[in-house]
C-alpha cells in the first residue's frame, strides 16, 4: 500500500491514460534515495489494465556495459523484430547482440527502438518502466531518450525514475517525489512498527524529512524503549552512511564477500561460481545474504533490495578486496564484462587491459553505442603506458563522444590527445582535422578554416573548403582550391579544385566540375552527393544540384551516416523551399532541428532555424519569422557562420518584401550585400539579387535596381540552366520595365513557385497598363500557386490585383492536399513514390505503425480509402530548384 502519494499517482495516471488514447509521452520521477520512486513505478505498472509492461533498471556496476539496460527492457519482445524496417531491425539486433554489427548510427538505432516499442504496444498500449535511470548505460539511455521524444502519436507511456533533481534532457514532464505528508508518514510508521510515542514519531518524521526508506530503516534500528519514548533517541540517528552499514557489519565474513561479488557483478551464475572459488561454504554464505534482506535472486540476476544497500557493501570493503574480486570475476567472464573487470582489478597502467577495453569500445561503436565507446576508450587511455598509444585512444574517445552528441566531452578529450601527440606529425594532423570538424559543426567556423587549412591532405583541404564556404570566405576557397590542384585526379580533388578555380574566373574550373559530375552516378555515400551538389551549384546547374541534395538525404537516411543526417537535412530542406514545397521544407527542417539539437550540432541548429525563419516570412508570420531569425543569428554571428547568418538576414528582408515594406526590404538586402565573411555570404548575395531588384523597384530606386541587375549578371555568368536565365530575365523586366523580358522569363521557368512570382509582377504591370484581360490569367495562376504553397502575403496580393482586374470569383479551390500536415504530406509523397510503410518508416525514423496511423488520418481527410487513390491525388511538382550552396 502506498501512503500519501495521491497527487503523484494522479499525475502518472494521466500520462498512462493519454497513452492509452494514442497520445503517448514520457515523464521523469525525481526524488532522493528512499523517497519511494520504485514503489510508485511498481504501482503504475499494475494500473495499466490490459497495457503491456516492459521494465528495466539501471545498475551502477553495469553502467559501462553498452546496451545492458536496453537488453533487459527489450528481451521479452525481440520476437517482434521482423516487423521493423530492415535497417532499423538490423541496428536493434546488433545492439542486442542478436546479429552482426550494423551501420552503427545512433539515430537509426533510436528509430529502431521506437519501432519495436510501438510494435510491442499493439492495440492495448505499453508502459515502459526505467528505474534508476541515472545508472543506465549511455548507449541504452540515448536510444530510450530518442524514442521518448517521439511518442506523441503512440500508445506508449515511458516512466523514468532518477535519483536527485537533475532534469533528463528532452523529457520536460516531471513528477517530484519528496517526503511523505506528516499524516501519511505517521500512518506509514504505524503500519510497519506499531504505535510509536507521539514525540518520537514527530521527531523521526522531522529528522528524516519523512523519507519512507529512512523512516522504516531507522525505526527498525531503535529499541522498544526508544520507540515508546522511555529512552532518548540516539544522536545522531543511525542514518546516512550508517543506514545499512550496521546490517552489512552483522554479516559474517563469507557472506560479506558474497555480497561484494554480487555488488560488482549481477549475473547469478557468475557470482555463484566466483563464490565457490573464494568462499568456503559459499552456499551457506549466499543463504545468509538472502536471509539478511539485503539482496535477493531475481531470475538470472542478484538484485539488492535498494541501491543504497549495494553502496553500503562497497563502502565496507577495502580497495584491495574490491580489486581482488574484480580479478576473480575477470577469469569467469568474457567480452565487455571481462574488460571492465580487468580494469577494476588494475592497480596501475597495463597495456593488455587497455587493449581489452579498446576492443569493448569497438564492439559498442559498431552497434551505435558511442557514449559507451567513449567511456571505454577514456579508461583505456588512462591504463595505456605508452604516450603515443594513449593519445590515439584519447583521439578515438573524442570521436566517439562527438558522435554520441557530447561535444563538450569530445573537445576536452581531443585537447588531452593533442597534448600527448608529441612529435607524431600524422597523429597531430588527424587531431587537427577533428578539431576543425568539431569547430565547423558546433564552434567558430572561421577558426575551423584556420585549423584545417594547415593540413595538406586532400581530405583536410576539402574540409577547409567546406568550412570557408560556411564562413563565406571566397578568397580562402580560391586559395584552398589552388592547393588541391596538386593532388591526383579524382572526384573529390576535381570538385574542390574546380570550385576554387571557377570562383577565381579560371576557365579550367568548369571543366573540372563537369568531370567530377560525370562520376556522380558512382557515388554511394551522402558526403559525396553533397560535394556533387556543390559542384553543380558552382556551375549554375540548379536542377542537378537539387537532385543531388535530395539523393544525399535518401542515402543518409538508410546508410547510417554516423550522425551527419542533421547536416544533410539542411540541404534537403533548402531544396524543398526553393522549389516552393514549403510544407515539405518545414517538415524536413523541423526534423533536422530536433536531430541537430540531440547531436549537439549548434551550427546545424542555426541552419534549420534560419530556413524555418524564411518559411515563416513566406507565410507572412511576422512574429515567428523574427523570433526564429534572432535565434539563428544568436548562434551564427558569434560562430562566424556567414551562410546561416545570411539566410537569417534574408528571412527578415523577405518578410518586409512579402508585406510590401519595400524601403525596409531594400535596406536589408543592401546590408546583406555588404556583409563580410562570418556575417554574410556571397551565395546569399547572389541568390537574393532578384529580390533586391524587386525591392529597389518597389522603393522607387531605379538606379539601385539597375546596379543590382548588373551585379546579378556578373554573378550569373556561368549559369546555363533555364531557371537561372528565367530569373535573370525577370530582373531585366523589373529594372528596365521591359514587358517582353517577363514573357521570356515565364517561358524559361522550370520552378512553379518562381514562375508564379514572375506572373504576379507581370500581371500587376498589365493591369496598371489598362490591359486587365491579359493580366487576369497571370494573376490567377500566381494566386493559385501561392495559395497552394501557403505563401499567404503573395496570395493576398495576387487576389487583390485580380479583383482590381475585374475578376470577382471566390478563392481558387484549395488543393485537397492542403488539409494535410507537413508530416502527412511527406508520407503521402512517399506513398505516391511507391514506398511501403516499412520503407517510409526507414526513411523518416518512424515506426511502420506510426506511418499507418498517419495514413489512417490522411484517408478520411482526403475522402479516399486506398494507397492507389492517394497516389493519384498526390502531384509532386519536382521542379528543379536553385540549390546553389543551399541558402
Amino acid at each position: 500500500m502506498l501512503y500519501g502519494r495521491s497527487a503523484e499517482i494522479s499525475a502518472l495516471d494521466e500520462v498512462i491514460a493519454q497513452a492509452r488514447r494514442g497520445c503517448g509521452g514520457a515523464v521523469v520521477l525525481l526524488g532522493e534515495a528512499g523517497a519511494g520512486k520504485t514503489a510508485l513505478l511498481d504501482a503504475m505498472a499494475a494500473r495499466g489494465e490490459a497495457m503491456r509492461v516492459l521494465r528495466t533498471s539501471g545498475v551502477e556496476s553495469e553502467s559501462d556495459l553498452a546496451f545492458a539496460a536496453l537488453h533487459q527492457l527489450l528481451r521479452p519482445v525481440t520476437g517482434l523484430l521482423d516487423a521493423l524496417p530492415g535497417p532499423q531491425r538490423d541496428a536493434v539486433r546488433a545492439a542486442l547482440g542478436h546479429g552482426p554489427a550494423a551501420a552503427g548510427d545512433r539515430f537509426l538505432l533510436g528509430a529502431g527502438v521506437l519501432s519495436l516499442l510501438v510494435e510491442a504496444a499493439g492495440p492495448e498500449g505499453l508502459i515502459c518502466v526505467v528505474d534508476d535511470f541515472q545508472w543506465t548505460d549511455r548507449a541504452s539511455a540515448d536510444a530510450l531518450l530518442f524514442a521518448a521524444r517521439r511518442l506523441g502519436a503512440e500508445r506508449i507511456a515511458l516512466l523514468f525514475a532518477v535519483r536527485g533533481d537533475a532534469p533528463v534532457e528532452g523529457v520536460s514532464a516531471t513528477v517530484g517525489v519528496g517526503g511523505l505528508p506528516k499524516d501519511a508518514a505517521a500512518a506509514f510508521l504505524q503500519s510497519r512498527h506499531g504505535l510509536l510515542a507521539a514525540p518520537v514519531r514527530r521527531e523521526l518524521i522531522t529528522l528524516t524529512g519523512a523519507n519512507p526508506l529512512a523512516l522504516n530503516e531507522i525505526a527498525a534500528l531503535l529499541t522498544p524503549a526508544q520507540l515508546a519514548g522511555r529512552e532518548p533517541l540516539p544522536d545522531p540517528l543511525p542514518g546516512g552512511a550508517r543506514l545499512f552499514g550496521d546490517r552489512v557489519a552483522r554479516l559474517s565474513s563469507p557472506a560479506r564477500l558474497v555480497a561484494l561479488l554480487a555488488a560488482v557483478d549481477t549475473d547469478l551464475e557468475v557470482v555463484l561460481r566466483a563464490a565457490e572459488r573464494m568462499v568456503a561454504g559459499s552456499g551457506a554464505a549466499f543463504a545468509e545474504l538472502e536471509g539478511s534482506g539485503l539482496a535477493e535472486v531475481s531470475g538470472t540476476r542478484v538484485r539488492f533490495r535498494h541501491p543504497l544497500m549495494r553502496s553500503a557493501i562497497h563502502e565496507a570493503a577495502a580497495p584491495a578486496e574490491v580489486r581482488h574480486v574484480h580479478a576473480v570475476l575477470a577469469e569467469l567472464t568474457a567480452g565487455d564484462r571481462r574488460a571492465w573487470h580487468l580494469a577494476g582489478a588494475a592497480l596501475s597502467q597495463a597495456e593488455p587491459v587497455a587493449v581489452a577495453l579498446a576492443e569493448a569500445a569497438g564492439r559498442a561503436r559498431d552497434r551505435g553505442g558511442y557514449g559507451a565507446a567513449a567511456t571505454a576508450l577514456t579508461r583505456a587511455a588512462e591504463l595505456t603506458p605508452e604516450p603515443g598509444a594513449r593519445a590515439v585512444r584519447l583521439k578515438d574517445a573524442a570521436v566517439a563522444a562527438w558522435l554520441a552528441g557530447r561535444p563538450g566531452q569530445a573537445e576536452s578529450l581531443l585537447a588531452e590527445a593533442r597534448e600527448g601527440a608529441g612529435g607524431d606529425i600524422t597523429l597531430a594532423m588527424e587531431i587537427a582535422q577533428l578539431r576543425g570538424r568539431f569547430e565547423l559543426n558546433s564552434g567558430n567556423a572561421a577558426e575551423a578554416v584556420r585549423i584545417l587549412a594547415a593540413g595538406d591532405s586532400l581530405d583536410m583541404l576539402a574540409d577547409a573548403v567546406e568550412a570557408a564556404s560556411h564562413v563565406g570566405d571566397t578568397a580562402a576557397v580560391v586559395e584552398l582550391g589552388r592547393r588541391a590542384v596538386a593532388h591526383p585526379e579524382g572526384f573529390l580533388r576535381d570538385t574542390v579544385a574546380g570550385i576554387g578555380l571557377t570562383l577565381n574566373g579560371d576557365a579550367a574550373g568548369p571543366g573540372l566540375l563537369r568531370r567530377a559530375l560525370a562520376r556522380a552516378g558512382e557515388l554511394e555515400d551522402a558526403a559525396g552527393c553533397l560535394w556533387a551538389t556543390a559542384a553543380a551549384s558552382a556551375l549554375g546547374e540548379s536542377d542537378v544540384a537539387t537532385e543531388m541534395a535530395e539523393r544525399a538525404g535518401r542515402v543518409a537516411r538508410v546508410s547510417g551516416m554516423t550522425g551527419q543526417l542533421p547536416v544533410v537535412l539542411q540541404f534537403v530542406a533548402t531544396a524543398e523551399r526553393l522549389a516552393g514545397r514549403l510544407a515539405r521544407s518545414q517538415a524536413v527542417s523541423e526534423e533536422g532541428l530536433a536531430l541537430a539539437r540531440e547531436a549537439g550540432y549548434e551550427n546545424a541548429v542555426a541552419a534549420h532555424l534560419a530556413n524555418l525563419a524564411v518559411l515563416a516570412a513566406l507565410r507572412g508570420e511576422e512574429e515567428a519569422c523574427e523570433r526564429l531569425a534572432r535565434e539563428a543569428l544568436a548562434i551564427a554571428l558569434p560562430h562566424r557562420v556567414g551562410l546561416h547568418a545570411g539566410v537569417a538576414a534574408y528571412a527578415l528582408a523577405t518578410l518586409d518584401l512579402c508585406l510590401g515594406r519595400y524601403a525596409a526590404a531594400y535596406d536589408r538586402f543592401r546590408a546583406i550585400a555588404v556583409a563580410g565573411p562570418g556575417a554574410g555570404h556571397p551565395t546569399v548575395v547572389w541568390r537574393t539579387m532578384p529580390d533586391r531588384v524587386e525591392a529597389a523597384v518597389g522603393a522607387g530606386d531605379e538606379a539601385g535596381a539597375r546596379e543590382a541587375l548588373a551585379a546579378y549578371e556578373r554573378s550569373a555568368e556561368h549559369a546555363t540552366t533555364s531557371e537561372s536565365r528565367a530569373l535573370l530575365a525577370r530582373c531585366r523586366g523589373l529594372a528596365e520595365s521591359a514587358e517582353e523580358a517577363f514573357g521570356e522569363a515565364l517561358r524559361l521557368h522550370t520552378n512553379p513557385f518562381e514562375a508564379a512570382r514572375t506572373a504576379l509582377l507581370l500581371g500587376e504591370r498589365l493591369r496598371r497598363a489598362q490591359l486587365p484581360g491579359q493580366a487576369r490569367a497571370h494573376l490567377r495562376m500566381a494566386w493559385e500557386v501561392f495559395e497552394q504553397a501557403g505563401a499567404h502575403p503573395w496570395a493576398r496580393r495576387a487576389q487583390e490585383e485580380l479583383r482590381a482586374a475585374g475578376e470577382n470569383a471566390g478563392a481558387p479551390p484549395p488543393s485537397v492536399l492542403d488539409a494535410l500536415t507537413p508530416q502527412e504530406l511527406r508520407i503521402a509523397g512517399l506513398v505516391a513514390d511507391g514506398l511501403s510503410s516499412k520503407e517510409i518508416a526507414g526513411q523518416l525514423f518512424l515506426s511502420p505503425r506510426t506511418v499507418e496511423y498517419h495514413l489512417y488520418k490522411v484517408y478520411p481527410k482526403l475522402g479516399i480509402s486506398s494507397r492507389t487513390d492517394l497516389a493519384r491525388l498526390v502531384v509532386l511538382r519536382k521542379a528543379p530548384a536553385a540549390a546553389d550552396d543551399m541558402l
